[in-house]
């Protein structure tokens, strides 16, 4: 649950009203089921030239927390609502 609101208090300050001129580009991706170590930028064995191109050319968070619950993700994939 604390999980769980901290990521939804980071969503309103990242989506919320901004008053600079120019919006930062933020793209969140959401994935079920996938692990760590399965991108192919990560050291993993499955292909993944897209996100390897986003990953080398944009910021990475490697110091990532998760709680090993998979319904929020699924949530979000199937509401369409982050």
């Amino acid at each position: 649950m604390k999980t769980t609101a901290i990521f939804l208090a980071l969503l309103c300050v990242l989506c919320g009203p901004s008053k600079a001129a120019a919006k930062p580009n933020i793209l969140l991706i959401v994935a079920d089921d996938m692990g760590y170590s399965d991108a192919a930028c990560c050291g993993g064995d499955i292909a993944t030239p897209n996100l390897d191109a986003l990953a080398r050319d944009g910021l990475r968070f490697t110091q990532f927390y998760n709680t090993a619950r998979c319904w929020p993700s699924r949530a979000a994939i199937l509401t369409g609502s982050p």
